[in-house]
């Protein structure tokens, strides 16, 4: 009997340490950090080639954290082909924990877009190393000739 209750309370024991050394880093960030990318604009219906686009993207933390760092970009979801990533300059450090971002961009040949294909627009934001807390949202659009 002193045996099992040994073993019950060295069992119960592990596992409460190993329940708390579960601390997973990533969790950790995403909590820290709490980031959000809200793609506004544009939409996911189609569009056509020579439409002009506005690009609005809302980026923020709920935990009040700086946004450091973000990016938009625009790529083949076929192939990858990325036709836009901006700002140049991903590193923005906006302390009151969140940022917006506008662009109007055309949907034509000179700017790397074809017709009857299918495009992604991904925002992202993450902290002051690079991944940290990071968070994407994308939305899928087709542009048609």
């Amino acid at each position: 009997m002193k045996n099992f209750l040994f073993l019950s309370l060295l069992f119960s024991t592990t596992l409460f340490f190993v329940s708390c050394d579960r601390d997973d880093h990533d969790d950790h960030d995403h909590d820290e950090y709490d980031y959000h990318a809200h793609i506004h604009s544009p939409d996911a219906t189609a569009k056509a080639l020579g439409d002009t686009i506005h690009i609005e993207v809302d980026f923020e933390s709920e935990a009040g954290a700086a946004v450091d760092h973000v990016n938009v970009r625009i790529y083949n979801a076929d192939d990858n082909t990325e036709v836009y990533s901006q700002p140049q300059d991903a590193h923005i450090h906006e302390e009151s924990g969140a940022y917006e971002w506008h662009d109007n961009l055309i949907l034509s040949t000179d700017n790397g877009f074809s017709a009857n294909t299918n495009w992604v627009i991904e925002a992202k934001v993450w902290g002051h190393e690079d991944g940290e807390g990071e968070v994407s949202e994308t939305l899928q659009f087709s542009i048609t000739e």
